[in-house]
Formats: C-alpha cells, structure tokens, sequence
C-alpha cells in the first residue's frame, strides 16, 4: 500500500473516483508533512479507534490544498492544471461501456442540477450482494450473468408466472429520466437512468383489490455474488412499497443509465428507483414482483428497524441514530470540490411538491 492508499484507507471515508487524488499530487512536501502529522497510518490490518483521523479533519484536507495552490485538476488526475474542464463538458467526453439503449422520451426531475459522472456512479455505490465497499461491485460483479433473465410475478393479480425479461420490457417505450439519488448515509448523486415508468409495467397484471403493496426479490446466486457468502444481511436481498408509491408516476423500473444498459454493478438487468426515498429502497436484479395485502418485510428494516424504517421518505427532520440527514454530500460533476460539496437535504428528496400527498396526516417522525 503506498503512502496516499495508506491515507485514504484510515481516513474513515471512502471517496469516488473523482474525488480521489494520486501520489503526484502529495509531492509537495508542505502537503506531505501536513497530512502525515495528523494522520497516522498503522500497520495493523484493523487499526484501533485511536489512530484514525477523525472525519472532520480529513475533510478538511481539500481546503488545505487549496491554500496550498494546488490546482483542482492536479487534485483529481494528478494533472497540475490550474482550471478544471466544465462538468458538462467532462461529461460528455467519458466512453460509457454497454450496449446503447433507445429512448423514446427525455425527461430532468433534477432541475438542471449537474450531473455525476459515469465513472463515479458506477464505482462509487452499495451493492451488498458484492460486497460492503465501495468499490466492491464493480469488482466484484464481473462473474455476473444478467441474461438470460426472467422475473416471477405473484399475488393478488389476475395474471400471474414467470416471463422473460423481454417480455417484460417489449410493449414500453423507454424513456430517461435525470433523478437525484440521495444514499441513506448522507451522500448524493445525479444520474441519468433510462427504463419504464413501474405503473405501467404493474397494471399489465391487474392487480386486484387485495394488492396494498408491492414487494420486490433480488436474485440469490453465491457463485456469482461473493457478498452472499457472508452472513451480512438475511439475504436475499427484500424491498416493498405501498401499491400508490409503485403506482406513482416519479417510481421507475431501470434498465440502463447514461443511455446504456445498466452494468452489473448497478442491477442489472432490472432494478427499481424511487427518488424521493433513500437509495437502499431501490433494490437491484430483481427477479420477483409480488403483489401482497400487508406490508412486506424489507431486508434493511429488518436488520435495524430503529435506523431504516419502512418508508425511508428523505427526511432532513429525521436524523439517523448515528448521523445527521440534515445536509448530503454531492457527488457530480467534476467531483473536485468534495469538501465543499455539502448541500442542504431537501424533504422527500425534493420531490415533495409531487409526492407529499401520499403521506398526508402521517406522522412522518414514527413513519420513517
């Protein structure tokens, strides 16, 4: 491990690719003795509480940096540039892997709000299933066969079975919407996802009257997902909705991102997306779609139903027991500014001006 990995590694907080910088940029030797005084890197492989860097120092290393005149792109690349390219632009120019999708309509729920870049949202996210880091999924997810693929629907509708994925998809238009993604642990990004509004998908089954709520199954394969090996959660993987969130026009069914489709590391072939809810709620390789009269067990509820609550509405009011939901850290664009990302959360994601409704007279303090 060198010096920098050492660094970021017993910081206590994971970065995004963009927001990394490499060894160039520690040459400096005012840099050097300033992150090595208040960092010190031990060689046990589980190093005691002790000798990590509290958060709230390591955050502010950019700030020194910058003191410093190192330029914004020399922190990221290793690149001494002194100006970094415009996000959109930065944007544009990155190769996005995957076979290209055809999108009938375009649509930005994220108010013209910058964009995370393909790189960060797709080696920077939670999926379990491959394992607890960061960066895990998406090295970890290479033995993932997404096809063939078939979803079992079940329940309360008239019509019920197993169909293939294409069947699933081949009556709809696909259509892209740019959502703000809001992690439970107090992160951001802005992606780009492409797929089906899930109403639409779910009334091709007609539901019945006894369907309140919709629960969803993510796909168990420990040969293929190294995280199921491991007793973390009580796999697999289990999220549900009331049948008006699934029904509302904001819920989408995903098959790509950034005009592709989705890589394994994100869900493929087929996850859900809710935006006004914390990411956890958008369960990923779904293989069952069950209409159900009471409120489904979901897997992050059961593991701590005083930290993840049923609902998981983005709340700013509702603080985790173990931080703060009042501001996020934003992850878009050209990822430079990480310390000075911090933004205000927004109730219900800001998305409240369309989906508040649902929880009209709900105490939304005891309905996390």
């Amino acid at each position: 491990m060198s010096r920098l990995e050492g660094l970021h590694h017993y910081s206590g907080l994971e970065l995004a690719p963009s927001e990394r910088f490499d060894d160039e940029d520690t040459n400096h030797p005012q840099i050097l003795a300033l992150l090595e005084a208040n960092m010190r890197v031990p060689s046990e492989k589980n190093p005691p509480p002790s000798t990590i860097t509290p958060e709230s120092l390591y955050r502010r290393r950019r700030e020194v940096l910058k003191m410093l005149g190192l330029g914004a792109v020399g922190l990221a690349t290793g690149c001494h540039s002194h100006a970094a390219p415009p996000a959109a632009e930065a944007t544009k120019i990155e190769a996005i892997p995957g076979a290209p999708l055809t999108i009938a309509h375009k649509l930005d729920d994220a108010g013209d709000e910058t964009q995370t870049r393909y790189k960060d949202a797709t080696h920077y996210n939670n999926f379990y299933e491959f394992g607890t880091g960061k960066g895990d999924p998406s090295a970890n997810s290479r033995e993932f066969h997404p096809k063939p693929w078939s979803v079992e629907i079940a329940g309360h509708a008239e019509r019920t079975g197993h169909f293939s994925l294409e069947d699933i998809l081949k009556p709809h238009p696909l259509e892209e919407r740019i959502y703000r993604m809001r992690c439970v642990e107090a992160w951001s990004m802005v992606i780009p996802w492409v797929g089906i509004p899930l109403a639409n998908l779910l009334k091709r089954f007609k539901p019945t009257s006894q369907a309140r709520y919709v629960a969803f199954t993510t796909v168990n394969r420990p040969g293929e997902m190294p995280g199921l090996r491991r007793p973390v959660l009580d796999w697999p993987y289990r999220e549900g909705l009331r049948i008006d969130e699934a029904m509302h026009p904001l819920t989408l069914m995903v098959v790509g991102m950034y005009g592709h489709v989705l890589p394994n590391q994100n869900g493929a072939p087929l996850r859900l997306i809710v935006p006004w809810k914390y990411g956890f709620k958008g369960i990923k390789s779904i293989v069952k779609i069950e209409f159900v009269e009471t409120q489904p067990i979901t897997t992050w509820n059961q593991s701590g139903p005083d930290e993840y609550g049923f609902y998981s509405n983005v709340n700013p009011a509702v603080d985790h027991p173990r931080w703060s939901q009042k501001t996020e850290r934003r992850i878009a664009g050209d990822g430079f500014n990480l310390f000075g990302n911090r933004i205000a959360t927004k109730p219900f994601n800001g998305y409240a001006d369309q989906v508040a409704s649902l929880y009209a007279g709900m105490d939304l303090r005891k309905n996390f």
